[in-house]
């Protein structure tokens, strides 16, 4: 899976205390091996974000990306980034 990232999150991203970017950085490595590992707890999301997937970054941090095929490829558009109360209240 080609994993591509929205330049929003990007700059947030950069803008993160450094052990959350580190473990971001850390989960899109597993992701890029193998983006069903248990560890990174993908999985379908509902409600306003239908459509889309979420992994675990931290206990708290998660990243929600977009699967888009692109002739036989898939992409991994990751758009958002925040602890789950950010993203999900």
């Amino acid at each position: 899976m080609i994993v591509q990232y929205d330049p929003a999150l990007l700059k947030k991203v950069k803008n993160l205390d450094v052990k959350i970017r580190n473990s971001f950085f850390e989960k899109i490595k597993i992701f890029e091996k193998n983006h069903q590992d248990a560890v990174l707890n993908n999985h379908t999301l509902k409600r306003e974000y239908r459509g889309y997937r979420s992994i675990n970054i931290t206990n708290d941090y998660r990243a929600i990306y977009e699967e888009i095929k692109v002739d036989d490829d898939t992409i991994a558009y990751f758009i958002l980034l925040g602890t789950h109360d950010q993203l999900y209240s």
